[in-house]
């Protein structure tokens, strides 16, 4: 008898809910056909990523700057339609987004 067995046998009128993590995987954001550009510069010596030429809502851009900054645990921002991270993530930002269905094309470097 597992753990899931017994929980059941002790609350027997419990109804199991989905859990928030495969929610996220369904997500709600705007898949455009035109690629991300996915590029790197060097701002006052230090280095950042830039992603630019998402076409969607505002909203959906700014869920996805938070969505890349938390898994990344590094700073970012979101200005002017741009999403700017804080290092040389573009590998990893990449397949972030390839993993969400995104097509994304580097610049430079």
């Amino acid at each position: 008898m597992d753990l899931k067995d017994q929980l059941k046998n002790l609350f027997p009128d419990h109804i199991e809910e989905p859990s928030k993590d495969e929610n996220i995987e369904g997500s709600d954001i705007w898949l455009q056909d035109e690629p991300i550009i996915c590029k790197y510069e060097k701002r006052k010596g230090k280095p950042i990523t830039i992603l630019e030429g998402y076409n969607g809502a505002t909203e959906d851009f700014k869920k996805l700057a938070k969505e890349i900054k938390t898994k990344l645990s590094v700073g970012g921002s979101f200005k002017d339609e741009k999403i700017i991270i804080q290092g040389d993530y573009r590998d990893k930002i990449m397949t972030i987004l390839k993993d969400k269905g995104f097509k994304v094309k580097r610049v430079g470097g």
